[in-house]
Formats: structure tokens, sequence, C-alpha cells
């Protein structure tokens, strides 16, 4: 069969794909979610394999705001049903992987999403008006534009002779007593090597980790995909030499013994070195899948060939009217920011609906108008800066947008992709002021273990480089002044002294001159 023109084909039902969803139900547009299995969220189903997520379930902030509490909240799509809140699913601060696909699958429900379930999508050829896909079913979509959100479904294979003989991550076994007294290498330094490691500590004989890069952890680098505590009990091991090791070397081949058994080479700085295993086990991520475009319609690739390259806008940078969610975004803040996680792409979701809202359906972004009052427009962005959830997790990504009329309210925006903020479509204004949350300079280089001073005790001039505010005034889309107000311990960025009257300051001067009168 061939359906009618819809506004939109989404492919994928994962968390990214429900929840474009759901914007385009709330906004009457026509569209079609076609997933390959038979429910929603069917990677969590499989991964990660050993169940606990490490996405986090913060149940208890001491506040009873919503907006805030999701701050805390990394696993809940947006949404306005409070019963449809990831925390009233499980109390476990990392979650089981199950509590995901059952959460997921109530949301579409609660949703009455459009949704096709059984069908993969094998084909996406481009059309004078749009595209047109086929699926495995054999039924044709035609669309106006294409959402892809299917996630990272490829395993990334590394090009090492032999590496075809090892086991993978997606499909070696979780019991660990398969691996009894056994020597065992696992290939990768993330967050699935490290995971599959920590499993194998009380029956495997030995453990080694390897890859040519240093392992970075996610409570230095403040990226959520770098390595978390939860998965970190082999480092523990690894430093206190109980068999085990980190080995930072690139393997250079693989080779399977005919009675058993394999044979890795190595490269380290200075020598070459063989060493023999039992098991090979290959933990070395996922990649974007290309192979259903067809020639004029595949999206370029970026970071190795493993992700979409996009523009600031989501959308492909080489197919236009091709769009993207999920952590196929994460190509925008690519081992910085959130794009890569749910916590992070809910937001960036929500922003993909409101470019195309402005792009394809006459729409305007949301915005409230605010006096001009330089105190007014303080009390409001201090409230803002200490309460925003998309501003707080997609820092640096999101931005608020302050546009400044010489007469008039001023236009707030909220969470406007920092590349949009000089858009045409927020106005020609002369000036206007972005608001974000950044992490300052040099900020992988803080030792968390060691005390540091705020900017409050090292005075003028310093900037945090833990989280803080940022605001920045342009004129006619150029820089003029930066604003970077102090980090606090426990993010409250509400200090008279430090934080409220150094903004009313820099609005007060800021605003005067953008409202003076050229003579």
């Amino acid at each position: 069969m061939a359906d009618a023109d819809l506004d939109y084909l989404v492919v994928g039902a994962g968390p990214a794909g429900l929840q474009v969803a759901q914007l385009l139900e709330a906004r009457g547009h026509t569209y079609e979610v076609v997933e390959e299995s038979s429910r929603p969220g069917s990677f969590f189903a499989t991964y990660p394999r050993h169940r606990q997520m490490i996405s986090v379930n913060k149940r208890y902030t001491g506040s009873n705001d919503p907006e805030f509490n999701l701050r805390s909240d990394w696993n809940s799509l947006l949404s306005d049903r409070p019963e449809l809140r990831f925390g009233r699913y499980t109390e476990r601060y990392f979650p089981f992987a199950d509590d995901m696909v059952r959460y997921l699958g109530d949301f579409a429900e609660a949703h009455g999403l459009c949704i096709r379930f059984n069908r993969r999508i094998t084909r996406i050829a481009r059309t004078g008006s749009g595209f047109e896909a086929s699926d495995s079913s054999g039924d044709t979509y035609r669309a106006r534009r294409v959402v892809i959100a299917t996630g990272v479904s490829r395993t990334n294979v590394p090009d090492i002779p032999g590496v075809e003989t090892a086991e993978q991550y997606a499909t070696v076994s979780v019991d660990p007593k398969d691996f009894v007294d056994q020597r065992v290498l696992i290939i990768g330094k993330a967050n699935s090597a490290l995971e599959t490691a920590d499993n194998l500590l009380e029956t495997a004989a030995v453990v080694h980790v390897a890859g040519p890069n240093p392992l970075h952890l996610a409570w230095q680098s403040h990226f959520v995909g770098h390595l978390r505590a939860v998965n970190s009990n082999f480092i523990d091991t690894a430093q206190l030499k109980i068999q085990n090791a980190i080995v930072d070397a690139r393997v250079l081949g693989i080779e399977k013994e005919a009675e058993g058994g394999y044979r890795v080479r190595f490269k380290f700085t200075r020598a070459t070195m063989e060493h023999r295993y039992d098991r090979v086990i290959v933990c070395t991520g996922f990649r974007f899948d290309v192979s259903v475009f067809e020639e004029g319609c595949r999206p370029r690739l970026a970071v190795n060939d493993r992700f979409p390259e996009l523009t600031e806008a989501y959308e492909s940078t080489n197919v236009p009217g091709l769009y993207f969610a999920g952590t196929l975004t994460q190509q925008i803040d690519f081992k910085k920011g959130t794009n890569g996680f749910i916590h992070g792409f809910r937001y960036g979701a929500r922003a993909l609906c409101r470019i195309l809202e402005q792009r394809y359906h006459s729409g305007t972004w949301p915005h409230d108008e605010l006096s001009a009052e330089p105190s007014e427009l303080t009390a409001a962005l201090i409230e803002r800066i200490n309460r925003s959830s998309g501003l707080f997790q997609q820092f640096g990504v999101l931005a608020d947008l302050l546009v400044v009329p010489r007469e008039g309210p001023v236009r707030h925006y909220e969470e406007v992709p920092v590349g949009h903020l000089h858009d045409s479509a927020f106005g020609e204004a002369e000036n206007t002021f972005s608001v974000s949350l950044e992490y300052g300079p040099d900020h992988e280089l803080m030792d968390p273990f060691k005390p540091g001073l705020s900017a409050s005790v090292l005075g003028d001039g310093h900037i945090d480089a833990f989280l803080h505010p940022v605001i920045r005034h342009y004129r006619h889309g150029k820089l003029a002044e930066t604003l970077h107000l102090p980090d606090d311990l426990e993010n409250e960025w509400r200090r008279p002294d430090v934080h409220i009257k150094p903004l009313e300051a820099f609005l007060t001067t800021a605003i005067a001159g953008a409202r003076a009168v050229r003579r």
C-alpha cells in the first residue's frame, strides 16, 4: 500500500523517536513511526548487557518543582503527565534496563502515538517533493521530511587483523561462571568494556582491558559517556595489582590457536609484545548504519564515520529535509555534552520540533515578553538559571535568548540551539543576549579530589572551571560583552553579592547602551 503524503516519517521507536512523535502529535502534524521490533525501546531489551543502566534516577531532591527535578532525572521523556515520570517505575538510583522498556511502552500507549511495529525500513530515497521509504512488509511511505531516531545500531568493529575470531559485546555470555579461571582480554576502555570487566572479577583468573587511548573518567571530564564510577571497580583491582591490568597499547593482531585460546600482539610505545588469552571480547561501541539510504540521499558521516554530520538544526549537512534525533545527534557535542543520552536529547528533540515548526508550519518559537527594567530581567534570569533543566543538561548547546528592541518589551525565548541565536526567525533585533550554563576553560584538568577556590574568593577576571552561568551581549550578531557568574557548591546562583548584583549591573549598562537614541 502507499500512504498519503506525511509531514514526517520517524524511523525508530526508541526514546528519541517517541519524544519526537509525542511533540508532533501535540502539534497536530501527520506522521508515522516505523519500528523494526514488536515494542518501543527494544534496544533496552538487550543493552546494557549486564542490565544496570548508568543513567541517574534520583527521586529525592528536596524540591517539588517538576522542572527542577528533571535535572536529577536522566530517564524521563518530556511530558505534562506526572504519572510518566520514570521515578514512579523504580526506586533504584541506577535502574535496570527492563524498567526502561516498560516505561517507554507506557509512554507510547498513554500518548496514543502512531507506530507501526515489526517493520524494518529497507530503503530511503529522495523524491521530487520529499522522501520515499519502503519497509520489510513491502509498504511504501511518502513523507515531506524524515527524522531518523534509530540510534547507533551497528557494532563498531575496529580494524584489527583476526578481530572476526573474537567475541563481541553484543553476543558474549554474561554469566561469570563461563569464565572461571580463564585469561580474558577486553578490547575497549569505555563503559561497556569496564562493565564487562567488573562482571568477571570474581571468576576470571586474569582480565586485561586494552586500547591505544587513555581511559577517560566521567568525574573528571564531566562527559557522562566516559567511564562512570559505577563501572570502575576493575580500576581498583588493576591499580592494586590483583592480576588485572589496564593496557595502554594498540592491538596489532589476534590469532586464534587450533587448540583453543588466542595469541594477541600489542604495540607499546617502545616495544611489541605478545600475550596469550583464553577469551578475547571486543567492546568498542556502535555506529550509525547508512545501508538503507540510496545514492543521492545518503547522509555524510563524521567522527570516524560513526555518526551523521549535522547542522545546528539537527539536519544532515548534505541531504536537506533529513533530520536526526537522539543519540545520533551527539556529533554536535561529541564527548563533551549530553546529546548522546536521554537527559540531553529530550531537549534536543524539543528544539528540533520547534525548528521544524518555524521552517515548515509558519510557527514561532515559544516566548514570553518581559519588562526591559534591568531589575525585573535579572529576577527572571536568576529564576531560569536556577530552575531550568534544559539549560542545565544541555550546557553550552542550548541557551535562552533575550531580544531587546529599541522600545517595548523584551522577548524571551527558551532553549534555543546556540547556532540559531542570530537566526532571522528571531527577528532582526540590533541587540540580543544569550544565557547559558557552561563549564569553564580547562575544566577537564580539574582534580575532583583536591579543593579549589571559587571565583568569589579569587576575584574579578577569574572564570570558574565548573558549571556556571554565562551571559553574552551581541550587537548586530557580533559579541560585544560577556559576563561569567561564579559557580556554586549546590548550583544555586542566588547570592546577592556575586550573582544578582553583577548581573543587574551588566544588564543595566548593556540595555542602556542598546536603547540609546543615536543622534
